[in-house]
């Protein structure tokens, strides 16, 4: 069984109940396979991550396998607005989607998905555009003051993970969904000197666990996902919080991924 989500926004669970926290979220577009069904929810394993997780069955849209397919193979195309109106074009009924969502099968403005379609008329970006750094970092500001959010996904709340995958992915590059999978992807930086604006950082606890990440900038600067997706000052120490003059995360190690 697989399924396209056909709302704007998903919530994801741990576990098989509203109750369980919220790991991460689908937004419009995403597609998956359903690996297991128990009661009202389904066990999915999402297709741009290979993120496991739970979601409600009454939220997502059945699709055969050869659809499931032909997403598999599809570009990809991502709205690059922070919110436009998508039409469902068998109930004529409006709803937001939000920076970041895929437009599947997106063709003159028509998302046709199996037996149903969608028309989006916003901005859009597309995965075959050349990367480059000054991108990552348009990107990043598109989030700035976001509020925090475990396991969101979007400008209205959005985690640390979150937040570097989402604006990796508006510009074409596949990131995992958690920090401690980003950290094992890219290429190693010895030094802090090293790092150029667009390079990911990465953080740990007193355990030595990877917890936390941000998108390295210019001017010994930062930009992440603590309270709220904020600028602080950076440097081989970690993150210095220009509000409690103090070090708020501890610098663990230094990526680049493209």
């Amino acid at each position: 069984m697989f399924g396209v989500c056909n709302l704007s926004i998903v919530p994801c669970r741990k576990e098989p109940s509203d109750r369980s926290e919220m790991v991460t979220q689908l937004l419009f577009g995403d597609h998956f396979e359903v690996l297991e069904t128990q009661g009202s929810w389904c066990r999915i394993k999402t297709m741009y991550d290979s993120y496991e997780c739970w979601i409600d069955k009454k939220q997502f849209l059945p699709i055969q396998q050869h659809t499931f397919d032909i997403l598999n193979a599809s570009g990809l195309f991502c709205a690059n607005e922070l919110v436009q109106i998508m039409t469902d074009n068998t109930t004529k009924q409006m709803f937001p989607v939000v920076i970041g969502s895929t437009l599947p099968n997106f063709d003159n403005g028509e998302c046709p998905v199996e037996n149903s379609s969608f028309t989006y008329d916003g901005a859009y970006i597309t995965g075959k555009l050349p990367f480059t750094k000054m991108g990552i970092m348009e990107m990043a500001m598109m989030y700035l003051n976001a509020p925090y959010l475990w396991g969101g996904k979007t400008p209205f709340g959005i985690d640390c993970s979150g937040f570097t995958q989402m604006v990796y992915k508006l510009n074409g590059i596949k990131l995992l969904r958690d920090a401690y999978q980003q950290a094992e992807q890219g290429e190693t930086l010895s030094f802090v000197e090293e790092a150029e604006a667009g390079d990911l950082a990465f953080f740990d606890n007193d355990e030595g666990r990877i917890v936390h990440v941000g998108i390295v900038m210019d001017n010994n600067k930062i930009i992440h996902a603590s309270g709220k997706v904020r600028i602080d000052g950076f440097d081989h120490h970690g993150i210095f919080n220009n509000e409690r003059k103090d070090y708020s995360h501890r610098l663990r190690l230094l990526k680049r991924i493209v």
